[in-house]
């Protein structure tokens, strides 16, 4: 049997240990070395038979870096990151004032099947375990020398499709013994699995939940967003009222703007119709205008109806915002460089 170290948590890594005829507090030594991105051969701390005893039941999962590529306008950092068993995933460094924040993946592709994204265009092909989400983190903070304050789950994948192993990462990644990075820190997107957004208000993680919405009607959102016709627009508010209500955790909601299918004025009074009548104004809106994937044949929205929309849904008092996009000459929102890197592969 092989154990996947990084994916332990420290009561976990105790049990192992002692399994071994250790003491326990050995754990901790280990949990902390691994979450810095030292390997157990490397650990000094430990004698050497320990080290080979450890080494010859325990797999080593910290990802790959395979291309590498660097705004020249904000410095951002994209990450094509190679996992164990060949297969790749992506990562977005960002610096902001606040702090370094890190887009992560939660699984190689996505089975949600949105019709503007770049990540879902060949399906998914398998879940991250905890450890391959954890190792995105160490691997970027490894290689740019630089603290990450701040976590997006909103790179390839729907994390609440790879609910438990989320669930799991979250609490290895906030652990005071680790990285410590803490939950409020955090957010995870989903595009609106209902029953994974109940489980996850009874998890007590106080993390931001994002909810990308996309539209404000089912005809329209079912038609971007296949999740819609098992989870209607009136579904996933309702489940997100119930999540505020348990959790006391703002929402908020994304909204992707594509020309001429929902960036009129209307469908942003529609918007905001629908959102004050289900979760009232204990939200945020965050409009971002499409990055245009050529397979899709969507088009990305002029400034003028960017600037009508966020000024339509502020004006019924709902708080709204346009994402800044970084590291645009790099192609930095997800799905886009592991594309390229399949079609390299094909051909």
């Amino acid at each position: 049997m092989s154990y996947d170290l990084l994916s332990m948590s420290l009561p976990e890594l105790e049990d192992f240990v002692l399994s071994l005829g250790e003491a326990k507090y050995r754990a901790k030594q280990i949990f902390t070395a691994l979450h810095r991105g030292v390997p157990v051969a490397d650990m000094s701390n430990l004698s050497r038979p320990l080290r080979e005893t450890i080494g010859a039941v325990t797999e080593w999962r910290l990802p790959r870096v395979k291309t590498r590529l660097v705004s020249e306008i904000d410095g951002t950092v994209k990450y094509l990151f190679e996992l164990f068993d060949g297969e790749c995933i992506e990562s977005v460094f960002m610096r902001y004032e606040h702090g370094n924040t890190l887009c992560i993946s939660s699984q190689v592709g996505c089975r949600m099947g949105c019709k503007f994204c770049a990540s879902t265009l060949a399906g998914r092909v398998r879940d991250l375990a905890p450890s391959e989400m954890l190792g995105q983190v160490i691997a970027a903070q490894s290689d740019t020398g630089e603290r990450i304050s701040n976590i997006v789950m909103m790179g390839i994948g729907e994390p609440l499709d790879n609910y438990d192993n989320t669930v799991k990462f979250l609490r290895l990644v906030s652990a005071p013994e680790g990285l410590n990075i803490g939950l409020r820190h955090i957010s995870l997107s989903t595009c609106g699995l209902v029953p994974k957004i109940e489980a996850l208000a009874q998890e007590d993680l106080p993390i931001t939940l994002s909810i990308s919405l996309h539209a404000s009607d089912n005809e329209t959102r079912s038609a971007i967003m296949p999740v819609n016709r098992s989870y209607p627009v009136e579904t996933l508010l309702a489940a997100c009222k119930r999540y505020f209500d348990k959790t006391g955790r703002r929402i908020s909601f994304e909204y992707t703007l594509i020309r001429g299918k929902n960036d009129d004025t209307a469908t942003a009074e529609r918007l905001a119709a629908i959102l004050k009548r289900h979760v009232g104004r204990i939200c945020h809106v965050n409009l971002i205008p499409l990055n245009e994937v050529s397979e899709t044949g969507l088009s990305a929205p002029t400034r003028e109806s960017i600037r009508r929309f966020r000024e339509t849904l502020e004006g019924h008092g709902i708080n709204a915002t346009v994402r800044r996009r970084l590291g645009s000459d790099i192609n930095a929102s997800c799905g886009q460089l592991r594309r390229g890197q399949m079609n390299k592969e094909i051909h």
